[in-house]
């Protein structure tokens, strides 16, 4: 498989309909939100996650696309398991390091793509990764509604004829969130992240929301995923600028927003600058 040479930026919408996108652990698992403008948040590691899972399932555990990061999973074991593979066992003591790191990569997905800390007892190392997400935040404020429910089971017998317990949900009504990607063609190298993995990237993104469904999330969509393109391995325009040419605004007559048809998502093509271009992947 190519390693990508080139460097690209992207624009990633997505929303969410009576549910909770990322609850905060810090503020009783309400939603995050900016407490300074009371827009929502939505942590680049909870993103991650999603992308990690979808990929573990669509993948099917086939080789090349394992998930080092994965809930129970014994971070040092994995490590010393690639240390003692007849591909890195084999090599002398001031080659070892290297030759884990790229049996490392090889093997998972999620350490290609977002590099990972190598932290155990004896074995210290860092792969840093060519993609990085920011948190997504809502276009708008958003407000967190609080709703009562009644737990209709008991767990022990004699509870049974106890009072049902009253229990809280929270959720946003509708929030279109928005975060920027990027993908470095330079770290790409070092992981060997190629082509091939940078469209299941793209594919997760699309579909990692029907992989990844609860009660709590209410109904989650992806919506729009704007790609640059540069010409080069380090690029030819600030990020900043490209996603500057990424406008979404509410309609007219629009007050408080309840579905992506609320919002117009405009993209100013004649300001991108020579050597950037722009695909609509949905």
């Amino acid at each position: 498989m190519a390693d990508i040479k080139n460097r690209v930026d992207f624009v990633y919408l997505f929303d969410v309909q009576d549910g909770n996108p990322n609850g905060d652990p810090d503020a009783g698992n309400l939603p995050r939100v900016d407490n300074e403008n009371g827009c929502g948040l939505v942590t680049d590691v909870c993103l991650k996650r999603k992308v990690r899972n979808y990929v573990d399932a669509s993948r099917n555990g086939a080789p090349g696309y394992g998930i080092f990061i994965q809930e129970a999973a014994v971070l040092d074991n994995r490590v010393e398991e690639v240390y003692a593979s007849d591909e890195v066992a084999s090599k002398s003591k001031d080659d070892k390091k290297a030759a884990a790191r790229k049996a490392l990569c090889e093997k998972y997905f999620d350490i290609r793509a977002f590099g990972a800390v190598i932290a155990t007892k004896d074995k210290q190392g860092q792969v840093r990764g060519p993609i990085q997400l920011t948190f997504a935040r809502s276009v708008d404020p958003v407000v967190s509604h609080s709703h009562s429910i009644t737990r209709m089971a008991v767990t022990k017998e004699a509870d049974k004829e106890k009072e049902k317990t009253m229990g809280r949900k929270s959720t946003v009504p509708y929030g279109l969130y928005l975060c920027h990607g990027f993908v470095s063609a330079n770290l790409a190298k070092q992981t060997g992240f190629s082509d091939a993995d940078l469209e299941l990237l793209w594919e997760a993104l699309e579909y990692m929301f029907d992989n990844d469904r609860s009660a709590s999330r209410g109904l989650m969509s992806p919506r729009k995923l704007v790609v640059f393109e540069h010409s080069s391995e380090l690029g030819n325009a600030p990020a900043n600028k490209l996603f500057d040419a990424v406008r979404v605004s509410k309609n007219s007559g629009v007050s408080v927003p309840r579905s992506f048809s609320d919002y117009t998502v405009e993209i100013d093509r004649d300001s991108l600058p020579q050597g950037v271009t722009v695909i609509e992947k949905f």
